[in-house]
């Protein structure tokens, strides 16, 4: 009986020990944004200005055509204008993308996590380092939606009655 219970307590002290030494892998294999580790990155950046970023962080991809071609490096505030302005560092081997490009802000699925999507532009001379993207779309807040909905339906409400 005694055997069974070191046994036991062994087995459950191991399995313990097995899931920290899990957590610790984890932890030092992603940081905090849950991309992976890749250190500094050769490439250029461009900036665009949106209204509303919603939750898009810095490390969020920026895609365009659905393939990754850079990351969000920083995202501030522009009080002269009120918008939020959304610095992007594109890989190296994307340099021909038109200076007339739109670029916005979309999400992953449903409830998914932000990025940058770039359309591409007919313009014949590309985006540098240190160009602006102009034409840009702001993120679809979910619940400006719904409250706009029923800011709607309680407004036809009300014409209805009378």
């Amino acid at each position: 009986m005694r055997d069974n219970n070191r046994a036991l307590e062994i087995g459950t002290g191991l399995f313990v020990l097995l899931g920290f030494a899990a957590l610790l892998f984890l932890t030092t294999q992603l940081p905090a944004n849950g991309l992976k580790l890749t250190g500094y990155r050769k490439g250029y950046t461009v900036s665009a200005s949106f209204e509303n970023v919603g939750d898009l962080k810095t490390g969020s991809p920026v895609t365009m055509a659905g393939v990754r071609i850079g990351v969000v490096q920083l995202i501030r505030f522009n009080p002269k204008d009120y918008k939020a302005v959304v610095t992007m560092r594109l890989d190296p081997q994307y340099d021909q993308i038109p200076d007339d490009s739109f670029a916005s802000i979309q999400t992953q699925g449903l409830l998914g996590g932000k990025y940058v999507g770039i359309s591409a532009g007919g313009s014949e001379s590309y985006l540098k380092n240190g160009s602006e993207i102009e034409q840009t779309q702001s993120a679809i807040v979910l619940e400006s939606l719904i409250n706009k909905f029923f800011a709607g339906y309680a407004s036809k409400g009300e014409e209805a009655k009378k």
